[in-house]
């Protein structure tokens, strides 16, 4: 018998607390509970913000939660799952992430972390050791901050080692990639090329096409590249969710998804093999359209109701739209890649249709319009339609977010990655509405937190940490970063519960860790909400628990 906190069945169920009630609750039949108990258990509630055991039904809802009681557990009653000392939270949702890419990223030819063009050639020979000739190299996750260069890679860099296979190279954003000579040459890229609507073909001083294509400029290499099967997209999805469970992620806010993916999503959740709750937003084709308004192939783990669109690009490539022009590129404001008409003309179609709409907008001028578009239209504030990034504000606008009621979707890993070039793009004035986390919340605003892996890493405690010391990894700041948008430990919490939660209509199921609700739980084995910032980024995942079922145990991963 193990110590913890009740005699019997019947005495635990006494002591629940149901949703923060003081009335015990009937004694369910036929069922043997589940009890998370041994360690310090945040439930996200500020009426009791800690309790000592939380109590699942074979649902996989909470019945309750119980104070600390100082008899045995009846274990052919109860079902005992010991914390061994760790801190339980309500389970962490990324509200803005690509499962897919996340996936792809582990099985793929992973750029990240690479730190100079000189590695990057070195990676790419390397690579290419032993391929066929004209056989194409794909790779994604370099970004050029920090490197010693001080510039983005180019095509003859790439040429000296790569010269009978076509190489295309994705930054970490997925706005920009880089091409070699054999790719671009392959696509029929030319210096007489014209830069396609929403994109950009980087040139040099003389005229001629560098290898770097923003945006929509991107396509134009896209038929050198294989469309993977349904078979190889299953892999990627359940790698991207394995991974996710095994850093404490219990959900998935899905960006960008392709509508063949959902039956493959949906197949892959019946099986047992995607141990994550998915709410999905599908590209802005018809027949994302119609699957959303529809919502076809959802389950119990998957909801498929939205649309995901793209206002502009991003800041690190300068494609995000911006008020006025560029500090470090006079000659550009970034790009606009739809045009105010259509995207009114999608917002009533959507209004129409039941569906939630989820926008990219990174720059200031490309947030302003979506507010103009949404107020111009009289949408109701409960549409909980969402700005994916919102990442550089005009400070007139921040005010105008929450009384609109659209959802802030921000994920705080862009600033602590940002702030190194960021200054650069924008000039030290527009920083005081970049990454506007505090200022949001604080005239009403809803933020949901995510981490758009793979474009980062995709770590709950990087958000975390970045959200609560806006610093980068070593602990840099930097000047003019605006210290005062750093958030609390709650606040930072919220965006990852709560804040998730709302912005998916599902406040009423997840967010917090109370009776009636869904048993997802994420446990560290450190106090996120009382170490040391720096300390946040050493803590591991040891639970992840999605509707009362362990889906990921460090223990057991450890022994394997």
């Amino acid at each position: 018998m193990l110590r913890f906190a009740c005699l019997t069945l019947a005495l635990l169920l006494a002591a629940c607390k149901p949703g923060g009630a003081s009335d015990p609750i009937e004694t369910p039949t036929a069922q043997k509970l589940t009890v998370f108990t041994g360690g310090t258990i945040y439930t996200g509630n500020p009426e009791y913000p800690t309790v000592d055991a939380v109590v699942v039904g074979e649902d996989g809802r909470i019945i309750g939660t119980a104070p600390p009681l100082s008899e045995d557990w009846d274990e052919s009653e109860i079902h005992l799952v010991d914390l061994k000392g760790a801190f339980m939270y309500p389970g962490f949702t990324d509200a803005h992430a690509h499962l897919l890419g996340i996936g792809q990223r582990e099985l793929n030819l992973n750029l990240e972390g690479t730190a100079s063009i000189t590695e990057l050639v070195t990676r790419i020979e390397a690579e290419l050791q032993g391929m066929d000739k004209g056989v194409l190299l794909f790779g994604r996750g370099w970004i050029e901050t920090g490197w010693p260069e001080g510039r983005m890679p180019s095509a003859a860099d790439l040429d000296a080692v790569s010269p009978d296979n076509p190489v295309i190279l994705t930054r970490a954003d997925g706005h920009a990639l880089v091409a070699n000579s054999a790719a671009l040459a392959a696509a029929g890229i030319t210096d007489e090329t014209a830069d396609p609507s929403g994109g950009l073909i980087e040139r040099g001083a003389e005229g001629h096409a560098t290898g770097m294509l923003i945006d929509n400029a991107m396509a134009l290499v896209a038929p050198l590249l294989t469309e993977p099967d349904a078979a190889a997209k299953a892999r990627a999805l359940e790698t991207g969710a394995k991974v996710y469970a095994s850093r404490g992620w219990t959900g998935v806010h899905n960006m960008s998804v392709g509508s063949d993916e959902a039956p493959i999503m949906l197949e892959l959740a019946g099986e047992g093999k995607l141990p994550l709750r998915l709410w999905n937003a599908f590209d802005a084709d018809e027949a994302g359209f119609e699957l959303a308004a529809a919502h076809e192939y959802e389950g119990p783990t998957i909801t498929n109701r939205a649309i995901k669109l793209y206002m502009d690009g991003a800041l690190g490539s300068r494609g995000a739209q911006l008020i006025k022009p560029y500090s470090d590129r006079p000659e550009t404001s970034g790009l606009s890649l739809i045009t105010d008409e259509d995207l009114a003309d999608f917002m009533k179609r959507s209004d129409a249709a039941g569906i939630q709409v989820a926008i990219h907008a990174i720059g200031d001028l490309a947030n302003q319009r979506i507010l103009d578009i949404y107020e111009a239209g009289v949408y109701a504030p409960d549409k909980r339609w969402r700005i994916e990034h919102t990442q550089i504000l005009a400070p007139t606008d921040i005010a105008r977010v929450g009384a609109l009621g659209l959802i802030a979707s921000m994920q705080p890993s862009h600033a602590i990655g940002d702030l190194h070039f960021a200054p650069a793009r924008l000039g030290m004035d527009r920083l005081a509405g970049a990454y506007a986390w505090k200022a949001l919340i604080d005239d009403g605003a809803v933020v949901a937190g995510g981490s758009d892996a793979p474009v980062e890493v995709g770590s709950p405690l990087i958000e975390f940490y970045a959200a609560v010391a806006r610093k980068d990894l070593k602990g840099f700041e930097g000047e003019g970063w605006h210290p005062e948008q750093k958030l609390t430990r709650e606040q930072a919490l919220g965006l990852f519960t709560t804040a998730a939660a709302y912005a998916s209509f599902k406040e009423d199921d997840l967010g917090t860790i109370e009776a009636g609700k869904l048993a997802d739980f994420t446990v560290f084995d450190r106090d996120l909400m009382t170490v040391p910032e720096a300390e946040i980024l050493g803590a591991k995942a040891m639970m992840t628990v999605v509707g009362g079922k362990i889906v990921y145990d460090a223990a057991s991963a450890q022994a394997e």
